[in-house]
């Protein structure tokens, strides 16, 4: 699937990943290949994204490695939509 992670500043990250699981406001989700369409508010916590991310060295420092081979953005808010494929995190 491809994911794509946008800040008021920049876009994080853009390009294919395994999975990515978000906190919702009535807690956390993942997502696989194919998901069905949603849209949902996130509350704060860790963006958990699977799969290789190759990231720009301007925003490298923003994520962090988790458990599980997870690579990790920490968000107070935000906004996600799944639809067709596509997975855009709008994060604050």
């Amino acid at each position: 699937m491809y994911l794509e992670i946008v800040t008021p500043e920049a876009i994080l990250f853009s390009g294919e990943v395994t999975s990515v699981a978000v906190p919702g406001i009535n807690g956390e989700f993942q997502m696989l290949d194919n998901h069905a369409p949603i849209v949902s508010l996130l509350g704060k916590g860790d963006v958990k994204v699977y799969g290789e991310m190759n990231l720009e060295e301007e925003v490298a420092d923003k994520f962090t490695k988790g458990g599980n081979g997870a690579t990790l953005l920490s968000i107070t808010s935000g906004t996600i939509e799944m639809k067709d494929n596509k997975v855009i995190v709008l994060a604050d």
